[in-house]
């Protein structure tokens, strides 16, 4: 299917001319609160109490399989027309239960589940497991599924977004590429179709036109990408007439931005890997922005960089590298003033020097060529440093994006100007229902409540796991860590068994490549310069003897085909080159391995040189490790991976409450956002 040609399935109740909303109609969304002292208070008390109740939610979601098996022996004697038809009857009962802010009808549900598990295996050959009925009904009661890699959440979203359809509820079923969202369209749509609902896809480069056919649909795939950006420019088109009379006496006035809309408003999402779209992601906000080209700030960026590289560290700035942040010193201020006479302009204020400066600094020192970004076609292009994906339409803001183009000798882009501004946090809370299912959510049930309130069901296996994880080697340089991983490389390839190394970044990638070549071991590097044949690369790492190098981008969406020799030999060695940011990055990566209760092995070995003991911080931290044994390493490491994880927590929460100030500041003035 192209990006640009979607296929629809009329539904059979409604005109074959599309299921868009009336443009009169108001746009739907949750009204957001303006949080108090005592609001966040109570819910930081609950974000506590409410995970560790996931064992009884789970309990209770079970309530679900008992009628759905039922009702099966009596589906099974149904021919298709009599099972389309009894879906027909159900969706009006549906439509009167399934409203916002009730929880759904556990009768009902259960009888909608057992119909689409029974159309999908007569028209995929894909009949759905119990514990996958658990998981759906988690997310049609607007929870977070937490289930375990390879046990189908593809097909597992299929029941919830299938039900909220009949209920009359326009469904998001958001991804975090545009590969994911069209192959999970394409092979589901048949299931879709037999209950008469149509599908839409909404990828990078569509149309204004093909985007609101497709939003239009019954159920919508499409990236947080595209989605949340399509939603800023509904609010540009809304302006302030959000209000069902506004909209209304919009037309009578010549005022059509109704017809402009691209969606319908937020009512059902169904977002996979939520951790990485709620977490990982919400660190950013979403910038909304157009290009202002200027000779003139070519010039100052230009200056800025050469200022910059004149500076010494330790003397005119120091480093925090755990914040990647830079600060300048009283000597720098006062180096920066006095090159700064010479410049005129934009350096007279001290403000605007000493912030270019600061971002010339950041953009030599802290910004990392094969990191954060890569140069493609003389283009610097943005790296997503939790997928390891390029992000070929995001910019860094105030020059930092032209002043890294400078520092690579590429092309200088225009000057972006923002248009409009939000996070992932508040547009996610905005839906009327929400719910999402990941592969690790334990760690940050606390904040999902906090945040949106979601609470986490854990929902168990199809098949107890069968993965051994040994405990970690960590070894005291890079150069013997690597060296390490290529010997164990050997061993295994020997025996035939597939490996999978997992690595932080595509430098990294990289070192790795040049350590396995040496020691004359065949192997593939995939990596965000290589998006376009990850799929394939990623499904043949199950192969015999064949050795992968993936950054985090292994983790996300596509199965690995195990073959019959390597399940006999053990199955999938993973190997985990360095400790991530977030120990749930890091069970993402060891859930590549013993899928579905197949056999398979998770060892870490890693270094004391680890990007995540950087800084000047966490240097007794290392030295202590060094003068320690195996088990003070592991400490370290460890130590070093909780600081982290609440430094980016606490990042998370200060961008949300800022976000929050400045909505309610704009609100004052009519230009909310």
């Amino acid at each position: 299917m192209s990006d640009a040609a979607l296929r629809f399935v009329d539904a059979p109740d409604r005109p074959a001319t599309g299921r868009r909303l009336p443009a009169l109609q108001p746009y739907p969304e949750r009204r957001l609160p303006r949080p108090d002292r005592l609001t966040r208070a109570v819910e930081a008390v609950r974000s506590v109490i409410v995970p560790r109740l996931a064992g009884m939610r789970t309990r209770r979601l079970r309530a679900v399989v008992a009628p759905a098996a039922a009702q099966a022996e009596r589906l099974r004697m149904l021919g298709d027309d009599a099972l389309r038809h009894e879906a027909l009857a159900l969706r009006h009962r549906l439509r009167a239960t399934m409203v916002p802010d009730r929880p759904p009808d556990t009768a009902l549900t259960a009888l909608a589940f057992a119909l689409v598990r029974e159309a999908s295996g007569r028209i995929l050959g894909m009949r759905h497991h119990d514990v996958q009925l658990v998981g759906a009904f988690a997310m049609v009661s607007g929870m977070i599924a937490e289930m375990d890699t390879g046990e189908g959440k593809t097909l597992t979203a299929t029941l919830a977004a299938v039900t909220m359809a009949l209920a009359g509820w326009p469904v998001h079923v958001v991804t975090v590429n545009d590969y994911l969202a069209k192959r999970d369209a394409e092979t589901m749509m048949p299931l879709y179709g037999f209950f008469g609902l149509d599908v839409g896809v909404v990828v990078q480069g569509l149309a204004p036109e093909a985007r609101r056919t497709a939003y239009a649909c019954a159920v919508t795939y499409c990236t947080n990408k595209e989605l949340a950006f399509d939603y800023l420019k509904d609010r540009l088109a809304l302006g302030q007439a959000r209000g069902a009379l506004r909209l209304k006496l919009g037309p009578l006035g010549g005022d059509d931005r109704a017809g402009k809309l691209l969606l319908r408003g937020l009512h059902f999402a169904i977002v996979d890997e939520a951790d990485s779209v709620f977490v990982d992601e919400a660190r950013t906000p979403l910038i909304l922005s157009r290009q202002a080209s200027s000779a003139a700030e070519a010039r100052l960026y230009e200056q800025a960089i050469a200022l910059a590289r004149d500076l010494a560290e330790g003397h005119d700035f120091v480093r925090h590298a755990a914040e990647r942040r830079l600060e300048l010193t009283a000597a720098g201020r006062a180096r920066v003033a006095a090159i700064a006479r010479g410049l005129g302009g934009d350096w007279r204020g001290r403000a605007n020097r000493e912030g270019l400066a600061l971002q010339a600094l950041t953009a030599l020192l802290t910004i990392d060529r094969d990191e954060h970004y890569i140069v493609r076609d003389g283009k610097v292009q943005m790296v997503d440093e939790y997928t390891g994906r390029i992000m070929p339409d995001r910019f860094w803001t105030d020059g930092l994006h032209q002043m890294i183009e400078i520092k690579e000798g590429c092309a200088i882009s225009g000057r972006r100007v923002t248009l409009a501004r939000m996070t992932y946090q508040r547009f996610f809370r905005r839906y009327r229902r929400l719910s999402g299912m990941t592969g690790t959510g334990r760690e940050i049930a606390g904040e999902l409540w906090r945040v949106y309130g979601l609470p986490v069901a854990r929902i168990p296996t199809h098949k107890p796991s069968r993965r051994v994880v040994l405990p970690d080697t960590v070894l005291i340089t890079a150069e013997e860590r690597w060296a390490a991983i290529a010997q164990e490389c050997r061993r295994l390839v020997a025996r035939g068994v597939p490996v999978l190394i997992g690595t932080r970044s595509v430098a990294a990638s990289e070192v790795m490549s040049r350590h396995l070549a040496t020691a004359g071991i065949d192997h593939v590097v995939l990596s965000a310069a290589q998006d376009a044949a990850e799929a394939e690369i990623v499904a043949q790492a199950g192969q015999p003897g064949r050795v992968t190098v993936a950054t985090n981008i292994a983790g996300r969406g596509t199965d690995i085909k195990i073959a019959e020799s390597v399940k006999a030999a053990g199955g999938l060695h993973v190997i985990m080159s360095e400790r991530h940011d977030a120990r749930r990055i890091d069970r993402q990566l060891a859930g590549r391995c013993a899928r579905q209760g197949e056999a398979g092995l998770f060892r870490a070995i890693l270094s004391l040189d680890d990007a995540i003991l950087a800084g000047s911080h966490l240097r007794w931290v290392r030295a202590l490790a060094r003068l320690g044994g195996p088990a003070a390493r592991r400490i370290a490491l460890r130590h070093a991976q909780k600081r982290a994880e609440r430094l980016h927590a606490r990042m998370r929460r200060d961008l949300l409450r800022n976000d929050e100030s400045l909505d309610h500041a704009l609100a004052f003035s009519g230009k909310s956002e």
